[in-house]
């Protein structure tokens, strides 16, 4: 057992199932498997953790086309021809933390925004001629200001306009989400970045630094009751084979703990912005399809989610893999939909175009966009 095992035994939650992995070991694993491990998993009706792992390897290469056609078959199975849009409002760029790979880092020499009330209104009065009706709000680390407060107010004057709220900030506590779920909020994506023991090389201050309080938040927003859980890991950091099956098994964990949870995966790649560093274990196009359609193949009723940090070319391919879930016309820096300023933005997004374009290339290849595909009242008995 190494020293990062042996601290989360004690952890309790997850921790507890993450101890029993290390991430050196799994990492072989993977790379051990064969052709006929990847068979094995493609002629199942019903795949584990195991069969993810042989999706994932190295062995799985020459199967990409099957695993496509397969992924895109068991995604229309159970969606439809839909996808869903939404999109991220950058509320602010203040950030306490020193992650090396995010242009919010405090590190980095650049004004720094927190939306008021009116400027947030501003952007909404941009986002919805465009019919969005998801809306995932964005922040830097604000665990210390403005904070909690703050995000009860930004849900506050966001809920008259939209049937779906989402948040991506900071790592809170369990009686922080159920105020926050009171105020109408939906989901929370929390991403891990990283299940490897380099972790703290990334975070080396701030609250992300923490590893295993990150790591257990998905328990608080599950004890907590909240509606959506949006996990990932941050493609670029470590070996994407390894970091990607460990989300699986915190999904796999998830899932079987809060069955009543709904659960999405994200597959971010490293993108361009301030003073960050260069990705040490790149993903290239073919990689990244084989990831999307391994999650696919794992569980055909998760949300997969692919922003604009992906290029036009792969995102109008996506479409038809399994992805079920896109942003669209975004920005990422606070006030950018009103008042573009690009030296406010967290990172360089590569898919400009805007809704009415993406509705228009899902449309071409027979796809529905979807704008609303959740309300309030649906859990009302």
């Amino acid at each position: 057992m190494n020293q990062v095992q042996g601290q989360a035994s004690s952890q309790g939650d997850f921790c507890s199932e993450f101890a029993a992995h290390d991430f050196a070991q799994v990492k072989e694993a993977i790379y051990a498997q064969t052709a006929s491990d990847v068979e094995r998993a493609l002629n199942k009706d019903h795949r584990d953790l195991n069969d993810f792992m042989a999706l994932l390897s190295p062995a799985a290469a020459p199967y990409l086309e099957e695993m496509a056609k397969l992924s895109r078959q068991l995604t229309q199975k159970r969606f439809g021809k839909t996808l869903s849009l939404y999109i991220p409002l950058y509320l602010s760029n203040v950030c306490a933390s020193s992650c090396t790979y995010c242009g919010f880092r405090k590190e980095n020499k650049q004004p720094r925004l927190t939306l008021t009330q009116k400027e947030v209104e501003r952007e909404l009065e941009v986002i919805q001629p465009w019919g969005y009706e998801h809306v995932l709000l964005v922040t830097g680390d604000m665990a210390k200001k403005p904070g909690l407060e703050y995000l009860l107010q930004a849900l506050e004057w966001a809920r008259p306009h939209f049937s779906q709220l989402s948040l991506e900030v900071q790592p809170m506590g369990q009686k922080a989400y159920e105020s926050l779920i009171q105020k109408g909020l939906n989901g929370v994506m929390i991403y891990q970045e990283t299940y490897g023991p380099r972790y703290r090389e990334y975070h080396p201050r701030g609250s992300k630094a923490d590893f295993f309080y990150r790591l257990q938040t998905p328990d608080r927003l599950g004890k907590a009751g909240i509606h959506r859980i949006g996990l990932g890991a941050l493609l670029g950091l470590e070996d994407w084979r390894t970091d990607s099956w460990f989300v699986g098994l915190h999904l796999d964990y998830l899932k079987k703990t809060y069955w009543q949870t709904r659960y999405s995966v994200s597959f971010p790649r490293l993108r361009p912005a301030q003073g960050i560093l260069e990705p040490k274990h790149p993903v290239n196009d073919k990689e990244l399809v084989q990831i999307i359609t391994a999650y696919r193949l794992l569980d055909e009723n998760l949300d997969l989610s692919l922003s604009t940090r992906e290029s036009p070319y792969f995102r109008d391919h996506a479409a038809l893999l399994g992805v079920t879930n896109m942003s669209a016309g975004s920005r990422t820096e606070p006030g950018g939909y009103a008042a573009p300023k690009a030296e406010l933005e967290q990172f360089a997004i590569h898919d400009d175009r805007s809704p009415r374009e993406i509705v228009e290339m899902l449309k071409a290849q027979g796809l529905e966009a979807v704008f609303k595909d959740w309300d309030p009242h649906f859990g009302v008995p």
